[in-house]
């Protein structure tokens, strides 16, 4: 019997129930109500936590459904990012810039800060833009005022260095994600253009016109041929490794193959799904699945294994978490079904789920918020991540 057969059961009760005490009814009215609730409630439950998967130390985009705290510690409100955004837009549009550009600013900030003005990052990054005192963009008291965190991501320095937007050459006829990009230097040069529905989306809350035409001139003082490509010495700074493995605790070369190892967990590692079925429930996520998993990739493996959510926040520490003697650090043997994870340099890493033949299941790599069949080594070669070790499919605090 559903919520609305009860409600009805309660509404057609025969003529004695009505001569029932006040209170009896009353009870009557209480339970019906509460099994109303509980259908609602619970049919909720079963959406799975998005566990991070991000860079920079952020837990993802942030759309204003969330309730709990903000990454620098602040309420998570909309409000908050909005007026945020609308920072962002006033520092444009009083620089002549047109609406186009207030799109790329706030796709960066949404996929840099979520729209929160942090205190903390990876490295000394702090602010909307996560821009670094150690490299040039000011100080920290000056970074952590918005209106001149965005004044630096458009105009830059004034010797120019570091650049700011208006640098970029050619950036009005660029893609979005590409002009951030050649501003932040990223080491996912790819995620930004995920933020465009985002940005959209709270440009139209804010009340920003993003069709806003742009009266300002481009300086002369930009880099020429910098049309938006990756790698200066920030990018390079975090994307190195060792000629061998060592003391440093990270493996060699990148790029290395994956081989096939020996299949069986130990007893305590017990999920809903078996391993095989883990194993096509991601090859499915692969070829239907939507754009459900941005940034999400600890809830993407928690779920291939048939949980619900992890129930650790970040996928670099679901690895650290781990009993020593399921770690198998700098191993490229792993068993098919086994988690694989990498430090991405930023604060929550990435994990994977091994499918076999070198081959793996991993969000973003291919297309931002999507699952894409890649081979294990292109989280290395692709994003400049270094490899830790992979750990059979554990998840103690998952529900």
């Amino acid at each position: 019997m559903n919520g609305r057969d009860l409600l009805r059961t309660a509404v057609n009760l025969k003529a004695g129930v009505v001569k029932l005490k006040a209170g009896a009814i009353g009870l009557v009215v209480f339970v019906v109500v509460m099994v109303l609730v509980g259908l609602f409630t619970g049919g909720m439950s079963g959406t799975a936590e998005a566990d991070s998967c991000g860079g920079r130390g952020t837990p993802g985009v942030d759309d204003g459904s969330n309730a709990g705290g903000a990454p620098g510690g602040g309420p998570a409100t909309r409000k908050e990012q909005i007026e945020n955004a609308k920072v962002i837009d006033k520092v444009a549009s009083d620089g002549g810039l047109s609406g186009y550009a207030t799109l790329i600013g706030l796709m960066t900030a949404l996929q840099e800060s979520t729209l929160f003005n942090l205190d903390h990052g990876d490295r000394d990054s702090v602010g909307l833009f996560q821009q670094r005192p150690s490299q040039g963009w000011g100080t920290v008291d000056q970074i952590m005022q918005p209106t001149y965190a965005a004044k630096m991501f458009y105009f830059g320095d004034e010797d120019g260095s570091p650049r700011g937007m208006v640098d970029v050459r050619n950036w009005e006829n660029m893609d979005p994600g590409r002009v951030a990009q050649a501003v932040q230097r990223s080491a996912y040069p790819d995620l930004y253009a995920g933020q465009e529905d985002a940005a959209r989306n709270i440009a139209e809350e804010a009340g920003i016109d993003l069709d806003r035409a742009g009266t300002a001139e481009t300086p002369d003082r930009q880099n020429p041929g910098d049309d938006g490509s990756n790698g200066d010495d920030q990018a390079d700074d975090e994307n190195c490794y060792p000629e061998t493995g060592g003391g440093s605790g990270k493996p060699g070369k990148p790029g290395e193959p994956f081989h096939d190892g020996a299949a069986g967990w130990p007893a305590q590692v017990k999920n809903p799904r078996t391993n095989a079925e883990a194993i096509r429930w991601a090859e499915n996520e692969a070829r239907t699945g939507g754009k459900d998993w941005y940034r999400a990739c600890l809830a993407f493996v928690a779920v291939s294994h048939g949980w619900n959510y992890s129930g650790v926040p970040y996928a670099i520490d679901h690895y650290k978490e781990m009993p020593p003697k399921m770690k198998h650090d700098k191993d490229r043997n792993p068993p098919p079904g086994a988690l694989m994870y990498w430090d991405t340099g930023q604060r929550a890493g990435h994990v994977a789920v091994y499918l076999g033949d070198g081959k793996i299941a991993s969000n973003d790599i291919r297309r931002p918020g999507y699952i894409d069949i890649v081979p294990a080594t292109d989280i290395e070669t692709v994003w400049g991540a270094t490899y830790l070790g992979w750990a059979p499919p554990y998840f103690p605090k998952g529900g």
